[in-house]
């Protein structure tokens, strides 16, 4: 995740998410670096957001480290509630049907099972969790989630092992696994990047094995911000969960920006679902997707009367 450090001379101060500040791992190794709990308030102030600042002050911490077990257990409380919203939304549903038809063409496109899907930031786990449970998928498929926080992937563990479900969780670079996914898939992980942080996410996905890439993310119209409000003032207890709430939907990235980023991969990419049928009306989330060129044929074949909500292809 993001490190604790200086604000670049000269650049405009942009909020920033508490949850990307209270814990730092090392990509490569998967350690946990301590963080001093001062410099995380220090950011935070710079940015003008003393509400945020408030929240960090008032963590445990030894010796001006935060308490990284109190962290976690801070973080297993959000991604709750941060499920709870995602259960109201029907977003297991929402996923699945979008790969029900992705994985549909790619059998019809002669690409061989098993189907990796690897869910990136995975946190608790449940939108694999719920393609485990409640998705019928006749090819046969591997569900895997991934993520850094070592906490949240064992309460994932813990979680699917009491649902009896056949999927797994790792702490892992997803990017580095022994075998890459078929189809890499994320939910409110693409804004966490920043500039050139975006393209190197992005970028990571051009391996031969996979695919597709399906990442869901806010979609930033003038009514992400008070919706987002709105859903997390009333429906979250933790301030941490109102507070980041809000600002990812704030930090969203709007649909030119991802696609000038993803197009510099190898694959076709547009996006998905932007509107309420075919109403000017803004879905809450937009989807980010980047395919082989040919399996395009087949995913518009096999979307059916959900084609309209795909965008162009390029």
């Amino acid at each position: 995740m993001v490190g604790v450090g200086e604000i670049p001379a000269g650049s405009r101060p942009e909020l920033l998410e508490i949850s990307d500040l209270i814990v730092d791992f090392d990509i490569e190794t998967m350690s946990r670096r301590p963080v001093n709990r001062d410099e995380v308030v220090e950011r935070l102030s710079m940015v003008g957001d003393r509400p945020a600042a408030r929240i960090v002050a008032g963590m445990p911490a030894n010796d001006g480290v935060l308490d990284p077990d109190a962290v976690d257990r801070l973080l297993i409380r959000v991604h709750c509630e941060m499920q709870r919203l995602s259960e109201e939304f029907q977003h297991g549903r929402r996923v699945f049907e979008f790969l029900a038809s992705l994985l549909a063409a790619l059998d019809q496109s002669g690409v061989p099972p098993p189907y990796r899907i690897v869910d990136i930031g995975c946190g608790t786990g449940y939108v694999i969790r719920w393609l485990s449970a409640l998705a019928d998928f006749p090819q046969e498929v591997e569900l895997i989630g991934v993520d850094f926080n070592e906490a949240l992937v064992r309460e994932a563990q813990r979680l699917s092992a009491a649902e009896q479900l056949d999927c797994r969780f790792e702490v892992i670079n997803a990017f580095k696994m022994a075998r890459p996914a078929t189809v890499y898939l994320s939910t409110g992980v693409l804004h966490h990047f920043r500039g050139d942080g975006l393209d190197d996410f992005l970028l990571q996905h051009d391996q031969p094995e996979t695919q597709a890439f399906v990442h869901y993310d806010f979609q930033p119209t003038p009514l992400a911000r008070p919706g987002a409000w709105a859903f997390h003032y009333i429906r979250m207890r933790e301030p941490l969960s109102r507070h980041d709430g809000v600002v990812s939907a704030r930090r969203a990235h709007d649909a030119d920006t991802l696609l000038k980023s993803a197009r510099r991969t190898s694959f076709a990419c547009g996006m998905y679902g932007t509107r309420v049928w075919k109403l000017p009306i803004p879905r809450v989330f937009h989807t980010l997707l980047g395919l082989r060129p040919d399996v395009i044929d087949a995913f518009r074949q096999t979307l059916g009367r959900r084609v309209g909500r795909l965008g162009p292809l390029s």
